[in-house]
């Protein structure tokens, strides 16, 4: 555990500890999910700060679509189209695998998923990064962030509405549940935007580490490739060593003791996911990538009560481009990554690449 005086946040960089506090909702509140209170206030009682009763009638909406089994029926539409721009992408032989690919398959996929019209989605990643800016502390990205969210809302207002979204969708599921009196009204479109602000830009970033971690190691491609029934834990590896969601808020409910230490009751929590998946107490080497390494119970997705919602779709779009890739591509060859910088995410910004077919 350490202090950080500067934004008077205790930061909680233990994988135990971290999963210690994501289990104990009743002693470490969501309530502060973003370390800067404007943002805190913004976001109201929504899905991602709620407590139960309220997090289960929301998160309730959708989990039977959002479930593995929920999912399951998207896996051939997803695999083809991941099929369908690997083929293109191969056609080019030299392509940016974020430009390219990981910016353009999620969008897509999660659109299309949630019923938005294909107009306009094009600035939603900037729109999403924005706001994932202002889960940070109240720095300078933060603040030339807080203005976007405007733009943000006033997409999810024109575009979210019932009349715009396609019948059958999961945004038409979220309407629905008002027909039936499960949530209010006023509520449907801001739960509308949680899904789409969590589900673009985390895949995005994933999808971009998933092509530069196996270019740097030609090993672990070569071993993929000659025993794929390791791609979930390959992609899971990824999650791990990489992991798209770095930080998220919370605040101490209870007083707690910790190696003699009291972290007081109120103090606010910085939960570090990146560092627990790298904390060398729960894995040997942490800073190796391996794909073989037993990893289901990585943190990138969080854990308990808050864990990712949208994981079981996420984990169909990252292994549909892996399984499309390993059939397609003999060789990657990644040029100088550059990172992408966000308060909260761990991204890239432009990955060249080269491919070459089987």
């Amino acid at each position: 555990m350490v202090y950080l005086d500067r934004h008077d946040v205790f930061a909680v960089a233990r994988y135990q500890e971290i999963r210690h506090v994501l289990r104990e909702w009743k002693a470490f509140s969501s309530a502060d999910i973003s370390l800067n209170k404007p943002f805190n206030d913004y976001i109201g009682e929504g899905i991602i700060r709620a407590d139960p009763p309220v997090h289960e009638a929301l998160r309730a909406v959708l989990s039977a679509r959002l479930a593995p089994h929920g999912v399951r029926s998207l896996e051939p539409e997803i695999n083809r189209r991941a099929e369908e721009i690997v083929d293109h992408l191969l056609a080019q032989g030299s392509f940016d695998a974020v430009t390219d690919l990981a910016r353009r398959f999620p969008v897509e996929i999660v659109g299309d998923f949630i019923g938005l019209p294909k107009s306009g989605r094009e600035a939603l990643l900037e729109l999403v990064d924005a706001n994932f800016n202002c889960f940070g502390p109240e720095n300078d990205r933060t603040l030339a962030s807080f203005p976007r969210l405007a733009e943000l809302a006033a997409y999810v207002m024109s575009s979210a509405r019932r009349e715009d979204l396609t019948e059958g969708s999961m945004g038409r599921a979220v309407y629905d549940a008002v027909d039936a009196g499960r949530i209010p009204a006023e509520v449907a479109p801001w739960l509308v935007m949680a899904y789409v602000t969590a589900g673009m830009d985390t895949t995005v970033h994933a999808l971009g580490h998933m092509v530069w971690l196996l270019a740097e190691h030609p090993d672990q491609w070569n071993m993929l490739r000659g025993n794929p029934a390791l791609v979930p834990q390959a992609f899971r590896e990824v999650l791990r060593h990489e992991s798209p969601v770095q930080v998220f808020g919370r605040t101490g409910r209870i007083d707690w003791e910790i190696e003699g230490v009291t972290v007081p009751a109120g103090a606010r929590l910085a939960v570090l996911y990146g560092s627990g998946n790298r904390d060398e107490r729960r894995w040997a080497d942490p800073d190796r990538f391996d794909v073989q390494r037993s990893n289901a119970d990585h943190l990138a997705f969080g854990y308990g009560l808050h864990g990712c919602a949208g994981q079981a779709l996420a984990i169909l779009e990252g292994e549909a481009i892996l399984r499309a890739l390993l059939a397609k591509v003999s060789h990657l060859e990644a040029g100088t990554p550059v990172r992408h910088f966000n308060n909260v995410l761990r991204g890239l910004k432009s990955l060249p690449v080269t491919v070459t077919g089987n």
